[in-house]
């Protein structure tokens, strides 16, 4: 598999993934999902909020790549938020319709990204001022990652409430292949 279909398959799975927890989320009543659970990002929803976050502002940073993806111009609009662990939405329910807005933003973006584009330096400046050099190829393995690492923090607090999110491995959405 090469890197642009990784890339591919991981928005996929993201996509996926985010409809299963927000899902399972929304059998929750608001105040629970805001209640502090002494998680890193508070409750429940403070984790949701800081992925939503952590996505905007890796697709803003994206956006300014040189290979110019089209599918990441709605997020030129977005504000950026001024911290990781900033509310983006009170509810759930407000926060979903930003959260499919943003993996459709990630899916379309994934089928725009050639091989070519991932060899080449994305170079950022991040809140504290520091300027990073990084191969655009490895910052996307990352954004993916930081995604999967949170969902997997809020699935155990979905979890110690009685709320089971299902299956949640990548090997689920792989093809069956002729061996």
């Amino acid at each position: 598999m090469n890197l642009t279909s990784y890339v591919r398959q991981m928005a996929a799975y993201n996509q996926w993934m985010n409809e299963r927890l927000y899902a399972a989320a929304a059998t929750l009543p608001d105040a629970e999902l805001a209640a502090d659970r002494k998680a890193f990002f508070g409750s429940i929803l403070g984790t949701l909020n800081h992925v939503v976050n952590g996505d905007i502002i890796w697709l803003k940073r994206f956006a300014a790549h040189p290979s110019n993806c089209p599918a990441l111009a709605p997020v030129a609009p977005l504000p950026l938020p001024a911290g990781l662990n900033e509310p983006r939405a009170a509810t759930l329910a407000e926060l979903a319709v930003l959260r499919r807005q943003l993996d459709g933003v990630i899916v379309g973006f994934a089928g725009e990204v050639l091989d070519q584009d991932l060899d080449t330096v994305l170079s950022w400046t991040n809140s504290r001022g520091q300027t990073w050099h990084r191969q655009f190829g490895g910052v996307l393995q990352h954004f993916f990652n930081h995604q999967t690492h949170h969902r997997g923090q809020a699935t155990t607090l979905l979890s110690q409430q009685g709320v089971d999110v299902g299956a949640t491995d990548l090997l689920l959405l792989l093809p069956e292949v002729a061996a």
